[in-house]
């Protein structure tokens, strides 16, 4: 019978490897996760041939840095191929190396091909996806090693899929509902620049052969065009200064937990700002507590990946309160940035050992909210936008001419 080695890991996560005589590699699979084993590869050749599974070549492994990019897309059909794949009972190597013949991102390729090597030298899969923080965030590292600890790395990675595919579609929805309104805002503003620039211009030559005092409101329009034309190049110039300082300073952790609370001081967008941040977080706490990760670590995480610096301090915050002994729900009502509802589901869901269907409750709430809102804004933005953009250039033409009806009163 042929004689097949194996690396695998138990739920504790420690390396297990070694050989079974079977008559195919399937059943060693199978005998293996009988056993509750994460089957990592099997293969019929020498030990002796196997790479780099000594503690020297495992440490050297660990610490190699990796410096790859790749598309949000390309990371989410990567997460829901792998969960297919090890669903029909396919092991990790397996499926990599199937995955890594099919993607089209050369650089998914080269960190499939880095994740094969590193777990070919003993690293877990999520050591190995920890070294590729470009690509596999904190929620990925975290999600990944919850599911080797338990065994349902599959089922784990189905939930993580699902989370990441829920995450870009919203992403891309709000994206695609603001360009429009953005793309009118810059046409509106282009135009008006324009009329700065060489309209009026034009107005203020044939001007000069009036021998007329101008009203005051083509005074200020002559000034202002005066002015923009002639230190144009400065204007532009400390705006592209002070476009690149202020990208420099919400760079730093102060700058950028400034200009959220700027942002959250917002009327009306700040709100909009806010239940964004909390629909991220109720988004990332559903799919980590249904994964079995414990609601202190799930706070852990949510905290460094939640994507905004001022509800990291409060989910912190929280954390430090129920490590205390408290329930979930009184620090975040303490907190005042959840709303009454968000407390009071958070609450039935500790009670009634739910947490994980009332954080995805609350999300499809949160989600829901932001369809409404960008829905009303782009259908009052278009209208308010047209109504503003005549009122100015009305004033414009208006100050234009006046000289003009002016002159005209005089020679009658």
């Amino acid at each position: 019978m042929p004689k097949f080695y194996y690396i695998a890991r138990n739920k504790a996560g420690k390396k297990d490897s070694g050989s079974e005589e079977a008559a195919s590699q399937e059943e060693v699979i199978s005998r293996l996760q009988a056993k509750d084993l994460i089957v990592i590869s099997v293969y019929q050749e020498s030990k002796e041939s196997e790479r780099g599974l000594d503690d020297e070549a495992v440490s050297k492994a660990r610490f190699r840095p990796k410096h790859y990019r790749v598309g949000g897309d390309d990371v989410v059909l990567f997460c829901r191929q792998l969960a297919t794949l090890l669903g029909a009972g396919v092991t990790i190597l397996k499926s990599l190396e199937i995955i890594k013949k099919q993607v089209s991102s050369q650089k998914l390729a080269n960190v499939i091909n880095d994740l094969q090597k590193d777990m070919e030298a003993g690293l877990s899969f999520h050591e190995a996806m920890a070294k590729h923080r470009a690509v596999f965030s904190e929620l990925w590292v975290n999600l990944v090693e919850s599911g080797e600890a338990s065994g349902n790395l599959a089922v784990v990675l189905n939930r993580l899929a699902s989370y990441l595919e829920r995450d870009a579609a919203f992403k891309k929805k709000i994206v695609s509902a603001l360009i429009y309104p953005v793309i009118l805002m810059f046409a509106g503003l282009g135009a008006l620049l324009f009329l700065t620039i060489k309209i009026i211009p034009t107005f203020a030559e044939l001007f000069k052969g009036f021998n007329i005092t101008m009203p005051f409101l083509t005074r200020v329009l002559l000034s202002v065009s005066f002015f923009i034309r002639k230190f144009l190049l400065i204007i532009t110039g400390a705006m592209v200064a002070g476009g690149f300082l202020m990208r420099k300073y919400i760079s730093t952790r102060p700058g950028r937990k400034n200009a959220e609370k700027f942002l959250f001081g917002l009327p009306v967008f700040g709100e909009f700002y806010r239940v964004l941040t909390i629909e991220r977080f109720t988004a990332e706490m559903s799919t980590l507590v249904e994964s079995g990760v414990p609601i202190l670590y799930s706070l852990e995480i949510a905290e460094h990946s939640v994507g905004s610096l001022v509800l990291g301090d409060i989910i912190r915050n929280v954390k430090d309160d129920v490590r205390e002994g408290k329930s979930l729900s009184k620090p975040m009502e303490k907190s005042g940035f959840f709303e009454p509802m968000a407390v009071q589901m958070v609450t039935i869901g500790e009670e009634i050992g739910e947490l994980a269907s009332m954080f995805k409750r609350l999300n499809v709430f949160y989600q829901e909210y932001v369809d409404t809102f960008l829905a009303r804004f782009t259908s009052l933005f278009e209208p308010i936008m047209l109504i503003f953009m005549g009122a100015v250039v009305g004033i414009m033409v208006v100050g234009m001419f006046l000289p003009i009806f002016q002159l005209a009163q005089i020679k009658q």
